[in-house]
């Protein structure tokens, strides 16, 4: 079948620029005419020709409402701009991981290397019809594209006066398996629709001792339960827990992928996860079952996970990572060499600051974006990353990994249970948890999630914070009229849209606060905090989601205060931060939408 390629022509729209996680807006707003084409033929231009024709570009998502359609406008306009070939995971299925994995490690049967892809997902976002859609492109590294590509896409949607796509291309029927060839202008154009987890799951066998695990989940001993949220990580879940490692189909909660998530909202925390946890024993009675001895969930792209150990026990993000790295030598053959260095995005607590420094291994704070952890992995200097926002990864790939942190934990009760399993008492997520806490101190660490808050409170929250670094003094003022046991500040320094508070952990009375503010000084304020151990706050506002993020943490030594609850332990800091920042003034807010 022969197509050729038409010119349409079209107008700017305002807003579309990518954020760190590409360009997300609600699907009315993608529906509309040439809205999806203008962005698309934006990131061509912003590429250029010689990296777009013959290449091999890889297009799929989380399978979220509008996907399907997007994907066939996608296909048409990269044959009009001479791409050789389109990848698609069976049924438009990819999770954001898979892509980088197929980006890096498929070859295809004529040899082909896929050169980048456009990504569509809202990640966490809720879907549906009048819910969020979003696509973002990953360069040939599998990483996002980096600023100065972003930048370009913006720059290019603003001045933007037509698009190419092909007429005469029909719809390719993504469900089944195999190659479509047609002709056209430049030559042939093949559409390869592939089987979505192959290539993942073969990567995951390479890093993991799958043998191990299995013997783990198989073990009557160990109970399992993973949450897929009707996100894309159910197109693997039955494939890797139940067919490869033997675990029971009645482990999987909501593992069939919808465009709306099932109704639900896909972001794995302790208030959307309601199933899971639930079943990990929350408001357990005597007559209802055994909670499972471990718990997890993804979120919509399964990129980000959620871990949690029987009776409700929760990991946070940040201790995550923190365990992975201690084990990742012992527990996980991919690592078995060493590791090459660690990283973490900067409101992240420093629990991994401490795993580094006793282990002697490089450590880096980076701003928040995974693009950052990338760029230290191709440089060869970070095996292990993470972020306190659920993302939790390895240089295995160039994206957080929801999956791959499910497995690492796996990997490390195997590790620990090896010699129980005939028996003797299991070693539990807690108790993992809870000897990391005796041997690296604890990091007690809150963040409180104010979702979809007025922009105009959020301008005006954020310009008054802003405002605030011009006196010293009545910031100190202000802190000592909310708590007397929290004393004076005695920096400031520029984060961007964020503002770090850091207090000596030592006390909170009599202690320090530095305020600081701008994004150029993030390195500083980790040598900072690499000289004397901090308690930080950070207070940040996402304009273009209209979120408000508190974050806080407090670093606690003594093993024998390690056990309190975190809410407990943070509770004068929380109330600092709210406070000054007038969170409730500016936005009318009483209470979070979540708290982790």
């Amino acid at each position: 079948m022969v197509f050729k390629v038409a010119r349409v022509e079209t107008t700017p729209f305002d807003g579309q620029k990518p954020g760190t996680s590409g360009l997300r807006k609600k699907v009315k707003v993608f529906m509309q005419p040439h809205y999806l084409q203008n962005f698309v033929q934006s990131t061509f231009n912003a590429l250029g020709a010689d990296k777009v024709r013959g290449a091999t570009l890889v297009v799929s998502g989380d399978g979220r409402y509008y996907s399907k359609d997007a994907i066939q406008i996608i296909i048409k306009m990269a044959a009009a701009n001479g791409v050789r070939r389109i990848w698609v995971g069976q049924n438009g299925l990819l999770s954001t991981p898979a892509v980088s994995a197929v980006i890096r490690e498929r070859v295809g049967a004529d040899g082909s290397k896929a050169n980048g892809a456009f990504i569509l997902t809202a990640s966490h976002n809720p879907g549906g019809p009048h819910e969020d859609f979003g696509i973002k492109y990953n360069m040939e590294n599998g990483g996002p594209a980096p600023e100065g590509i972003t930048d370009k896409i913006y720059s290019n949607t603003t001045t933007i006066k037509e698009y190419l796509i092909a007429e005469g291309l029909p719809d390719v029927d993504i469900s089944i398996i195999g190659v479509t060839s047609f002709a056209g202008p430049e030559g042939q154009f093949d559409v390869d629709v592939f089987d979505s987890a192959s290539d993942y799951v073969k990567l995951m066998k390479s890093i993991f001792d799958f043998q191990s695990i299995q013997k783990l989940l198989s073990s009557p001993k160990f109970t399992f339960c993973y949450d897929a949220l009707h996100g894309v990580a159910g197109a693997y879940a039955k494939r890797i827990f139940v067919e490869e490692l033997g675990a029971k189909e009645s482990s999987l909660l909501n593992c069939v992928p919808k465009e709306d998530f099932g109704g639900g909202h896909p972001d794995p925390n302790l208030t959307y996860a309601k199933e899971l946890v639930a079943r990990m024993g929350l408001g357990k009675t005597n007559t209802e079952q055994e909670p499972p001895e471990f718990g997890a969930a993804a979120d919509g792209d399964a990129d980000r996970n959620m871990i949690l150990g029987k009776g409700w026990f929760f990991v946070t993000p940040s201790d995550s990572v923190a365990i992975i790295a201690a084990n990742a030598v012992q527990a996980i053959p991919y690592f078995s060499g060493g590791l090459k260095g660690v990283a973490r995005s900067m409101p992240t607590s420093a629990a991994l600051d401490v795993v580094a420094k006793n282990l002697n291994l490089k450590f880096f704070e980076v701003p928040t974006g995974w693009k950052f952890f990338g760029n230290l992995m191709d440089a060869g200097m970070c095996s292990v990353c993470g972020e306190e926002s659920f993302g939790t990864g390895s240089d295995h790939i160039r994206e957080k990994d929801g999956i791959w942190a499910v497995l690492a934990w796996l990997s490390i009760l195997a590790y620990k249970n090896k010699d129980n399993l005939g028996g003797g008492k299991l070693v539990s997520v807690e108790d993992i948890v809870r000897q990391h806490w005796s041997t690296y101190g604890r990091h007690y660490y809150t963040r409180y999630d104010y979702e979809n808050v007025d922009a105009g409170g959020a301008k005006e929250l954020m310009a008054y914070l802003v405002k605030l670094q011009s006196s010293l003094t009545e910031v100190n003022n202000i802190i000592k009229g909310i708590r007397s046991d929290v004393s004076k500040v005695v920096m400031l320094m520029n984060l961007s849209t964020k503002i770090l508070l850091m207090v000596p952990f030592q006390s909170i009375r009599a202690s320090d606060i530095c305020l600081k503010m701008g994004s150029r000084l993030v390195r500083e304020a980790h040598i900072v905090q690499a000289q004397r151990q901090f308690t930080k706050m950070v207070l940040n506002c996402l304009w273009r989601h209209h979120d408000y993020h508190p974050f806080i943490e407090q670093y606690e030594k003594d093993s024998s205060k390690t056990g309190r609850d975190s809410q407990e332990a943070l509770a004068p800091l929380v109330d600092v931060a709210l406070k000054l920042s007038k969170m409730k003034e500016f936005t009318g807010r009483s209470a979070p939408t979540v708290i982790t």
